[in-house]
């Protein structure tokens, strides 16, 4: 285990920025990012890749405490696991009465101690209350970081509760969530699922004001990974100026209409990130392309004989 954490760690795009997938396990993947096989170590493969991942099954539920152990046995030190804060908190309660629901999702989580990135809190789209934001983010822990998405047209307006939004998360050093659906809402397609995807993603107009230590990007790509440079090298850019003026932000990428293909927009934004800071490190090989090269060399050692 520990030769296999030291070769994970020494081969992440690390220092600088937190690269990711909404998930770290798909069976498209298998084959590619991920060895194939039902007892493969698909976390171990991830995280020997990329250096984070958004923590989506935690909006509906809590992982059970021997799930958090093996979680952190899997990933190296220097991996980031971003936690989405329970549906409970953000919509069933909206932020009220939610200090129990907060203790044991934090509680929980706290075993994997430094692999923990920022706690993701999204907001319904209905929800505008600033105040009741405030009380509730200055009462969190803070030992931890956190993350903060709004989807509500409001804060997309740059008026007075947009800017008391963006001055009130950069007091308290916490990172508002920049969620990118701009090319994805600009994609034409007969597709029924790229069209749901439409219609469930927020439309709301891109924003890349960093306010905290730790900016946050989801951004959702284009169906078509090939079409989609423009917006991966304008996000570099951006992520890019944001490493140079020591920040050490977070780029998490989603592709529709099931993320198959989003490690192959991780893999090309990193060579993006490298040429803009030539002095990071390669992407490392892919455990399922290695694997398909060790089998390719087996086969052909056995037509020798």
């Amino acid at each position: 285990m520990g030769e296999t954490m030291k070769k994970t760690q020494d081969t992440q795009p690390q220092p600088g920025y937190f690269l990711g997938c909404p998930m770290w396990a798909n069976r498209a993947w298998q084959g590619s990012l991920l060895r194939k096989g039902t007892k493969v170590d698909l976390l171990g493969d991830y995280s020997a890749v990329l250096s984070a991942v958004e923590g989506n099954t935690t909006f509906y539920g809590l992982p059970k405490p021997q799930t958090v152990a093996v979680w952190r046995e899997q990933t190296p030190p220097g991996f980031r696991f971003c936690f989405k804060f329970p549906k409970k908190i953000s919509h069933d309660l909206a932020l009220k009465d939610s200090a129990a629901e907060v203790a044991a999702f934090l509680e929980r989580l706290a075993p994997l101690e430094r692999r923990l990135g920022p706690f993701f809190l999204q907001l319904p789209s209905q929800f505008d209350h600033l105040p009741r934001l405030a009380r509730f983010l200055e009462d969190l822990p803070g030992e931890f970081n956190y993350a903060v998405e709004v989807r509500h047209p409001v804060f997309f307006e740059m008026g007075p509760q947009e800017r008391e939004l963006d001055a009130m998360l950069g007091e308290l050093k916490m990172d508002r969530v920049l969620f990118d659906t701009e090319r994805l809402m600009a994609y034409r397609s007969e597709n029924s699922e790229v069209k749901a995807a439409q219609r469930k993603k927020p439309r709301v107009p891109r924003r890349m004001q960093a306010t905290g230590h730790h900016p946050f990007l989801r951004y959702v790509g284009f169906p078509d990974v090939q079409e989609d440079e423009e917006g991966l090298v304008f996000w570099a850019e951006k992520v890019a100026r944001w490493v140079e003026e020591g920040r050490r932000p977070y780029v998490f990428l989603h592709q529709v209409p099931e993320d198959d293909d989003a490690p192959q927009l991780c893999r090309r934004f990193h060579q993006l990130m490298k040429q803009a800071i030539p002095e990071f490190r390669a992407m490392a090989e892919w455990p399922g392309e290695r694997e398909a090269k060790e089998d390719e060399g087996s086969d052909r050692q056995l037509s020798l004989f």
